[in-house]
């Protein structure tokens, strides 16, 4: 498995752009909601993949372990107070985040000029939220070292064979 560093640089090789960045914020919450209102109903299978998910960003890291569990947890509360609503109540607030959410992240890779990182490497989907909690550590100055060895990483090009802006400045 790869290390915090190296999950979180490849991520970020993907979103040099500060705009792309932008959008993360609003856009990978708004779909980690959709997807635990989604499995809430039965309530269990919401619970077992926050906590397979936990499992593995507490193997990369204790504190972003214990960040992304807490925060898995609050979405698994919410996305449970929104699957007792009518079918298709329920149905309409989970789609509805979850296309939203999809749509602000396409609009961010338009700017960027690059294709998600999930359609190379799938564990982009696990990945995106512990980049969005990163990032909003690195803007309140928290775990410079990490910032600072993932910036060093060599930046890619985009298909237009542009370089991409670098990460939000911190």
């Amino acid at each position: 498995m790869k290390t915090l560093e190296q999950q979180l640089g490849s991520y970020a090789a993907y979103h040099r752009d500060r705009r792309n960045i932008a959008t993360h914020f609003l856009g990978i919450p708004l779909i980690v909601l959709a997807t635990t209102t989604l499995l809430s109903r039965p309530i269990w299978l919401s619970i077992a993949v926050a906590a397979a998910s936990g499992i593995f960003y507490f193997a990369l890291d204790r504190r972003y372990g214990l960040a992304m569990t807490a925060l898995l947890a609050g979405s698994v509360w919410v996305g449970a107070k929104l699957a007792v609503l009518p079918t298709g109540q329920w149905l309409a607030a989970g789609i509805g985040l979850f296309v939203l959410g999809w749509a602000i992240q396409f609009v961010g890779h338009a700017f960027e000029g690059r294709k998600p990182a999930f359609v190379d490497d799938l564990v982009g989907l696990l990945v995106g939220p512990l980049f969005v909690v990163a990032e909003l550590g690195f803007l309140l100055g928290l775990r410079d070292g990490l910032r600072l060895a993932i910036e060093a990483k060599p930046v890619r090009r985009t298909p237009a064979g542009r370089a991409p802006q670098q990460c939000l400045e911190h």
